[in-house]
């Protein structure tokens, strides 16, 4: 008797993602007025959130998927707290079509780093002397069409 794989026996094998290892690369948080920063303020502050997904593949048939968020709190036009995290992810693909492998890492691969990163940002806040932020959902879907768009646009300005 022999082993047959599925993919062999015909039979269709539907595509997957598999997280190896999700990290920190790298982080920072500042709190430049502090402990003038930690008192009541007159409002809440004004919350800026900026979003980047970045990927890669590897030498060794596995892909990086890189979330880089930055979150800037201010207050009467000072700077109350501010947040870098780059968070990384290592993925497996399977049986992904080439056209989509893209899409997965800058869409589907953040999405399951974003409850990490979410919970990261607020123990960070906490930590701080904050309230813990918690960040809205995330539509990585949109964030990458609209980067795509911006691309897009400036390549037909570079042609013109």
């Amino acid at each position: 008797m022999t082993d047959v794989s599925p993919a062999e026996n015909g039979a269709n094998v539907s595509p997957g993602i598999r997280i190896v290892a999700q990290f920190v690369r790298d982080l920072s948080f500042e709190n430049p007025r502090a402990p003038n920063s930690l008192r009541a303020q007159a409002g809440p502050p004004q919350i800026d959130l900026s979003v980047e997904m970045n990927a890669r593949a590897r030498t060794d048939d596995l892909f990086e998927s890189d979330l880089k968020l930055t979150v800037t709190a201010t207050s009467e036009n000072e700077t109350v707290f501010q947040i870098e995290l780059l968070y990384g992810g290592l993925f497996q693909l399977a049986n992904i079509p080439e056209a989509d492998i893209e899409q997965v890492l800058l869409i589907e691969c953040p999405r399951f780093m974003f409850p990490y990163v979410r919970r990261i940002i607020a123990d960070l806040t906490g930590e701080g002397g904050f309230p813990p932020f918690l960040l809205d959902p995330i539509d990585f879907g949109a964030v990458y069409h609209a980067r795509r768009a911006q691309q897009a646009q400036a390549g037909v300005i570079g042609n013109a």
